[in-house]
């Protein structure tokens, strides 16, 4: 071999070893970009007479987790568009007003923007034993279409009971499973007209609750009062009245702890009216409790109303809300994978006082 030739041999090598070296930074950025989760965090702010303030920018916003200010990598203005799950408790009391519930419905889909897509989830009753049993029904996936939008309406039904907490489990599993695409990161939103009250579920609130906010969704709740209805048919002869489920009476005899000195039962028949009544009042407590804690630390809200002919007015304040929010994103400075539940707060730079800031308040890290 010549001189010449084990030059051009040792460079070829050298090039070959120079070169693989440059590409183990740019695979382990591939890496640390797959394992890194995203916190996307929605915000909506309002002046001091309570008008949505629009327009801002980036540099606007400076966003702390557990007091450490983080780096904005994603922004997203108000005009960006939404993800919405529409999910509809048909179950119920509200099996009488399946109109109601369906003009309701595309009041609010009319008041979203062009661009936001939509998927409709509600009950209807399964095939089975007897009266069959609830199951939620996804009636249309995510679509901009109008169109499909109101024709899917169209054959929304109902059921005897309530599988409310599965259906928020069906939310984040089956409407919003995927990844959101480019445009979509931090703007899903789920709006749900419901009294939250849970009768057939197999799993719990902590489950869906979870599963929601890990996926960064926002929550609105259209909260019908449906107790009226509910307790009217709850009294008198225990062979012809609306009973529990034995999910709701397992659900009410935990909220007294492992520990408490109350005698329980499954037997339905052996609870008098009163104790039917302390029943029922805790099972709606919980229902209330448990939307008004999971739309606040979204960065979503509650709207109460008295019966289904006020759920109009009250999506149009949530289609509204949709459309005046921001999206923040951020990877966080803190790496460990260690399950803890990390505190997100948002401040404003060069915003006139007085002005509010709603937003998402925390999130719980992944695990190994």
């Amino acid at each position: 071999m010549t001189a010449r030739m084990l030059f051009v041999l040792i460079a070829a090598v050298s090039l070959t070893i120079v070169g693989n070296a440059q590409k183990v930074p740019a695979e382990r950025d591939d890496v640390i970009k797959v394992d890194t989760q995203l916190i996307e965090v929605p915000v909506v702010i309002t002046d001091k007479a309570g008008k949505p303030v629009l327009n801002l920018k980036q540099n606007n916003f400076v966003v702390y987790e557990d007091g450490k200010p983080q780096d904005i990598l994603d922004f997203s203005t108000t005009t960006a568009p939404f993800e919405v799950a529409l999910l509809l408790d048909t179950s119920g009391s509200t099996r009488q007003d399946l109109q109601l519930i369906q003009r309701a419905a595309q009041s609010f889909i009319s008041s979203l923007r062009p661009g936001d897509r939509v998927a409709i989830v509600a009950y209807r009753q399964a095939a089975g034993e007897g009266r069959g049993q609830a199951a939620v029904e996804i009636v249309s996936g995510l679509t901009s279409s109008r169109t499909a939008l109101t024709e899917a309406l169209q054959h929304v039904s109902t059921s005897n009971g309530t599988p409310y907490y599965d259906s928020l489990i069906d939310v984040a599993d089956k409407v919003f499973g995927g990844p959101p695409e480019e445009g979509m990161r931090g703007r899903r939103a789920l709006v749900a007209l419901t009294d939250g009250v849970d009768s057939t579920s197999q799993s719990n609130f902590e489950e869906a609750s979870e599963k929601l906010s890990a996926d960064g969704v926002i929550s609105f709740f259209i909260e019908v009062n449906t107790r009226p209805f509910f307790e009217e048919n709850l009294l008198g002869d225990c062979t012809t009245a609306i009973r529990f489920s034995p999910a709701q009476m397992r659900r009410y005899y935990r909220s007294f702890g492992p520990k408490a000195d109350i005698e329980r039962t499954d037997d339905f028949c052996k609870l008098g009216d009163f104790e039917r009544l302390a029943v029922s009042k805790k099972l709606y407590e919980i229902a209330d409790q448990e939307m008004n804690t999971l739309a606040k630390l979204s960065g979503g809200k509650l709207f109460a109303v008295s019966d289904l002919s006020e759920a109009r007015s009250a999506f149009k304040y949530v289609a509204d809300e949709i459309g005046t929010k921001y999206s923040l994103g951020y990877y966080s400075s803190n790496e460990k994978r260690d399950g803890t539940y990390r505190r997100i707060r948002v401040e404003l730079k060069g915003v006139a006082p007085g002005a509010v800031v709603r937003a998402r308040e925390g999130y719980t890290a992944p695990t190994n």
